[in-house]
């Protein structure tokens, strides 16, 4: 680094100030993934616009907006620990970069050298000095990759930090907390739900442990933040689902881009959620993520499309887009189309003659919605009911229909711009919320509501969307031979492989389909994909698992990435599936699994120990790889309603500890499968009660209790603490 640092010295101008030689940050990993995706992707034509880069061999909508953008894609910000745009970067003939910097004016001022000077002195410097700038490019590389591709020192994680970290991540997620809005850290806002995975599993640990008063801090701050969250304007109240950020701290003017991987992570918290507090208004908000999924995000065939764009021209014949064009109201438009529900419906939502824009003076600085209203929840429905003498239900019903009101009127308006692709990982996400609130939902009270834009469907509708959209990714992103995953589809799939993420989030989701739904047919595809997981990322040496496969030379880095961010990172989502797949079988294949989630926990263990709040989800995982493995083996017909209510139990409670299998001794397939993985089930499918449709056994590690042919039964042994379960 040195080295290279004396290169942009020589040639007479300075790249980005560098705060650490050799900056180690989240988020400059994050921005040197993406640099690897694309220098993965295909060369592009040669013909065409005057600038052409990569992107316009692919097939996204948001990248081929960018197909003639004069780009490089490059490591300054891992480099020199800052970045930005415009960004200019010089390679070598063999792509390794030499120099870089971000903005380089045209002509020379203020300090710094305008872009002539620039070109001039990396011409002089490359034709006198290009064997040491090649070395220096080179080096930069080696430096990279030995930072970001780190070995564990051991093959297993310490007890001590695997015993600790859960707790440290959570006091240092609590002294982050806002007690005024919710939320951990200040603006702007992102939801960030492996927060929120991290607060309710050590709640359980210590509701579990007797510590009931110290776990219900946890849940407070939970329930705070996620009512926050959805009363806020980042909650679309009209068409369902959230906005990508707060840029103040109270939730309330978003980024109005929607990401389909924030609605699966956060329909999968308020799931768990309402497990917990058994209050419909969670499980409400998971069915407003979801249903508006499968109203504007769901194609013919089953595919979840990734994002809608922020910007939107205000008329159809506007060419100038705005930023929530689509999304904010005037005082008089709300007016003219509810009439006599006007009053109550801006009184509600805060909407105002000048604008309601103003709760935070980081809500709207440069006053581009002046006069317009983002929807916002100041007091929740039972506050301002009993406030206008009116009954809950009654209150509630008329803001529905004043939503599908003003929904209607939005959807004539120009619709953001639609990003189309299918991408496995997000895909994944979805997938997994889908399944899991076909179980969950079972749950609701049955004198329990449904309001616009809650459509208030049967549950087994959401397994339907889940199923069809694993089976669009099988049948169009997955090839039967070479049992690989290509990374995205639209109209073809695209050229790049499947990444890390795209194995981890799938296999996440496959198991939890199965689960839900006792498809064995989902197993056997998540353990086939594990197994080709292993053989393209797995450092058999280092332990963890890189990125990217190491296949294509122009992929000058292998990364082995650990935040969890906005997305949870790869190697947290790999670690808790193989602890999961570990406890679904027995013998050498359950060993395999857990030593491979050992050694990979093990290769973050500094992190870990010095910086937990980055990895929640991760921090889980180690605790998990600690925690004796807990089944539930349900052993009949799944398609009886015994079975079902059977698993529906299972899935009223909040356990992250658990396993779920379902077996039908009658089913040739089930009992092939598991006599070939697992004979413990196998022979308790084939010992079971005949004259039962349904039978439930409690396992610790496979030593079961007493098994149960009631569902009553199996909800009393289920709500006992684990330490007094057997």
């Amino acid at each position: 680094m040195a080295l290279l640092s004396h290169h942009l010295s020589f040639a007479g101008f300075s790249a980005l100030p560098r705060r650490h030689p050799f900056p180690y940050t989240s988020t400059a990993r994050r921005r040197i993934l993406r640099c690897i995706r694309v220098f993965s992707m295909e060369e592009s034509s040669k013909t065409g616009p005057r600038y052409t880069n990569r992107l316009a061999t692919e097939h996204s909508p948001y990248l081929l907006q960018h197909a003639h953008n004069p780009v490089y894609m490059t490591y300054v910000q891992a480099l020199y620990g800052g970045g930005g745009w415009p960004l200019s970067v010089f390679l070598s003939p063999d792509l390794k970069p030499f120099m870089g910097g971000t903005y380089f004016p045209p002509d020379d001022n203020f300090g710094r050298p305008g872009f002539k000077t620039v070109l001039r002195k990396v011409k002089e410097a490359w034709e006198s000095k290009r064997e040491v700038l090649e070395q220096g490019g080179a080096l930069a590389i080696e430096e990279l990759s030995k930072a970001l591709s780190a070995a564990a020192s051991s093959r297993r994680l310490p007890d001590q930090i695997s015993q600790d970290v859960v707790k440290l991540c959570s006091e240092q997620l609590s002294s982050r907390y806002d007690p005024k809005f919710g939320g951990f850290g200040a603006a702007p806002k992102f939801p960030r739900p492996v927060e929120i995975c991290l607060m309710l599993y050590e709640s359980k640990k210590l509701h579990e442990q007797g510590r009931e008063s110290e776990g219900n801090k946890n849940i407070e701050m939970v329930l705070h933040t996620l009512q926050c969250m959805a009363r806020g304007g980042i909650h679309d109240h009209l068409g369902g689902g959230f906005h990508r950020y707060s840029v103040d701290e109270c939730w309330h003017v978003p980024h109005f881009e929607k990401m389909l991987y924030d609605q699966g992570q956060l329909a999968n918290v308020y799931l768990d959620t309402f497990t917990v507090t058994k209050d419909a208004f969670y499980s409400s908000v998971a069915r407003d993520i979801l249903d508006y999924l499968r109203r504007d995000m769901i194609g013919e065939e089953g595919e979840i499309f990734s994002a809608e764009d922020a910007d939107s021209t205000e008329n159809d014949g506007s060419t100038k887009k705005k930023e929530g064009a689509f999304y904010v109201w005037t005082s008089k438009e709300v007016e003219e189309i509810l009439g006599d529900d006007a009053d109550l419906f801006k009184t509600h939502y805060y909407v105002k003659t000048s604008g309601n824009c103003d709760l935070s003076r980081m809500s709207d600085p440069h006053n581009e919605f002046k006069g317009k209203n983002v929807l916002f929840e100041r007091k929740d429905v039972l506050f301002k009911a009993s406030k206008l003498g009116m009954s809950a239900y009654e209150y509630a019903q008329t803001l529905g229909i004043c939503r599908k009101k003003l929904f209607d009127a939005r959807y004539r308006r120009p619709r953001p711009h639609l990003d189309d692709k299918v991408i496995v990982s997000w895909n994944g996400l979805a997938i997994s919320s889908f399944a899991r609130a076909s179980k969950i939902l079972e749950a609701e009270p049955e004198e329990t509501k449904f309001h616009f834009p809650v459509s208030g469907c049967n549950p087994n509708d959401y397994l339907e969307a889940a199923e069809k959209a694993a089976l669009f990714i099988k049948n169009k992103l997955y090839d039967f031979h070479t049992k690989r995953l290509q990374h995205s589809f639209r109209n073809v799939p695209s050229s790049a492989p499947g990444f890390l993420d795209d194995y981890a989030f799938l296999i996440s989701a496959l198991l939890d389909l199965y689960e839900c739904s006792g498809g064995i047919n989902w197993l056997a595809w998540a353990i086939e994909l594990q197994a080709t997981q292993d053989e393209l990322f797995l450092d058999t040496e280092g332990g963890g698992y890189f990125n990217t496969s190491g296949e294509n030379p122009s992929v000058l880095l292998r990364v082995k990435e650990d935040y969890d961010g906005a997305e949870p990172s790869g190697s947290s989502i790999s670690a808790i599936n193989l602890i999961r797949l570990s406890s679904m079988f027995a013998g050498g294949m359950s060993e395999y699994y857990k030593r491979n989630a050992e050694h990979l926990l093990a290769v973050f263990e500094n992190r870990l120990k010095e910086q937990s709040i980055a990895v929640p989800l991760m921090s889980c995982a180690a605790d998990m790889l600690r925690v004796p493995a807990r089944q539930v083996v349900l052993v009949g017909d799944k398609t009886s309603m015994e079975m079902k209510k059977m698993v529906a139990v299972v899935y009223a409670s909040y356990d992250p500890f658990r396993t779920i299998i379902q077996i039908d001794p009658r089913n040739e397939k089930d009992m092939e499968f598991w006599k070939s993985n697992n004979q413990n089930i196998f022979f308790m499918a084939k010992c079971c009660q005949t004259n039962k449709a349904a039978v439930a056994h409690l396992c610790q590690n496979f030593v079961c209790n007493a098994p149960v042919a009631d569902p009553d039964a199996l909800s009393s042994l289920l709500s006992k603490r684990r330490d007094r379960a057997f």
